[in-house]
């Protein structure tokens, strides 16, 4: 394999000409007619057993040059990118110059590559200070949490529902007189003041008593998931069957006891702050970390190639289709549900993605700068303690693999140049 590099008339392109000789691109030939001969019906033959020039000549020479061609430009192209030390960020566009049987296979491959990147101020960098105080309030709405999570529900016979019950209900919608889809439940659950439900709902359940029945009038969102429903009037008529109040636990030493392993609640409400000081420290330290990193990649000067931020935006939108998932929707479901295309969605994505890529290249660039570099003992340390977390401690392949030493190497420079850079931030 032979390959020509040279730049185009644009910023941070190339054009690789790679080129294999033609005995090879001719046994690709061969592998793809062994391949797909079981499926050629000529007459004369056996389905699949008819020799290839005779293939060749019943359905044109070039019935094979396409699926050579695939056999055989990955492996050239990646070869190329090697020997030329690119470091591509786009998918190549092709351009097939030659391709004939008996000849060299030639075509051209059009790639962005990463982008250089001029620092500007990174040391020095001056900005707010961040931080987070745990408040009384803060402290009284875990307790609240945990008094929720401790309540227990008691049955209410002797007044109509009130704000905070949970009533068992009866219920069936109509629009324009008529019930619809997915709007009539028997035994459904409602916290009243929950805003579960259509807005004003709740507020009109208030007052029912058991067994009683009444019409509430409502009106569906003009946002409503539903397209059919969205901006309707619309009437249910609703049955109370059952109520029920939370009766929350008293904040006391019995309380904390019961529900921790300290002995008074001045003790558990220590704690409570300790924990929510712990996290604030967290929020503050990696708020303070994108703050100087923002600060710098307002200093830094690049060419973001296009190919790097579609990219980037595919990844987002692969992120958001797993997160979907999780929630059992279809990434087609959640964008009919918004009223948005996928193009929409990369578009609007577009501006975070570029933020992002900057913030990479940043680090990379810094990393450079000061020589940043991670050492075979901080790496094993990392690979080791990774293991213990996924319970491959044993595995052998796992501790010792290459993209996995490659990827912890990239986290621990990373850390090192943010840890770098905050540390010689002028943080007021």
């Amino acid at each position: 394999m032979n390959y020509k590099l040279e730049k185009t008339e644009n910023e941070n392109e190339v054009k690789l000409e790679l080129t294999v000789e033609a005995e090879k691109f001719d046994e690709a030939i061969k592998k793809v007619y062994f391949k797909s001969a079981k499926y050629f019906n000529i007459p004369g033959f056996r389905k699949g057993k008819a020799p290839m020039n005779i293939v060749e000549k019943y359905y044109g020479k070039e019935i094979f040059y396409e699926d050579a061609f695939n056999e055989v430009a990955e492996e050239a192209l990646q070869e190329g990118i090697k020997e030329g030390n690119l470091q591509i960020v786009s998918r190549p566009d092709i351009e097939v110059t030659q391709i004939e049987k008996g000849k060299d296979l030639i075509f051209i491959a059009t790639m962005q590559t990463k982008p250089e990147v001029e620092l500007g101020k990174y040391k020095g960098i001056e900005i707010k200070k961040i931080e987070y105080n745990v408040s009384d309030e803060d402290i009284e709405h875990e307790l609240g949490h945990m008094q929720e999570h401790n309540s227990r529900l008691i049955t209410i016979e002797d007044r109509p529902v009130e704000k905070g019950d949970i009533a068992t209900i009866d219920f069936e919608g109509f629009v324009d007189g008529k019930a619809f889809e997915g709007g009539k439940a028997e035994n459904h659950e409602l916290e009243i003041g929950s805003n579960s439900f259509i807005p004003g709902f709740e507020d009109q359940v208030i007052g029912i008593k058991i067994d009683e029945e009444k019409e509430i009038k409502v009106k569906f969102p003009d946002e409503y998931f539903s397209k059919d429903l969205a901006g309707k009037d619309a009437t249910f008529k609703v049955k109370v069957k059952e109520i029920k109040k939370k009766e929350l636990p008293e904040l006391d030493d019995d309380f904390a006891k019961d529900v921790s392993e300290f002995n008074t609640i001045k003790e558990l409400k220590e704690d409570i702050k300790n924990r929510i000081q712990k996290q604030n420290d967290e929020k503050a330290k990696y708020e303070t970390e994108e703050a100087v990193i923002k600060a710098i990649c307002e200093e830094i000067k690049v060419n973001i190639p296009s190919g790097m931020v579609e990219t980037e935006t595919d990844n987002m939108i692969k992120d958001i289709e797993q997160r979907l998932a999780y929630q059992g929707l279809k990434i087609e479901q959640y964008l009919q549900m918004m009223g948005k295309t996928i193009e929409d969605t990369k578009k609007e994505y577009e501006p975070q993605a570029i933020e992002r890529i900057k913030s990479r290249l940043a680090i990379e660039a810094i990393i450079k700068a000061e020589k940043i570099e991670a050492t075979d003992e901080e790496i094993d340390e990392k690979i080791k303690e990774m293991a213990k977390n996924y319970g491959k401690e044993e595995d052998k392949e796992f501790l010792e693999n290459e993209n996995v030493r490659r990827y912890i190497k990239e986290g621990i420079t990373s850390e090192k140049a943010v840890d770098l850079i905050v540390k010689n931030a002028k943080i007021k």
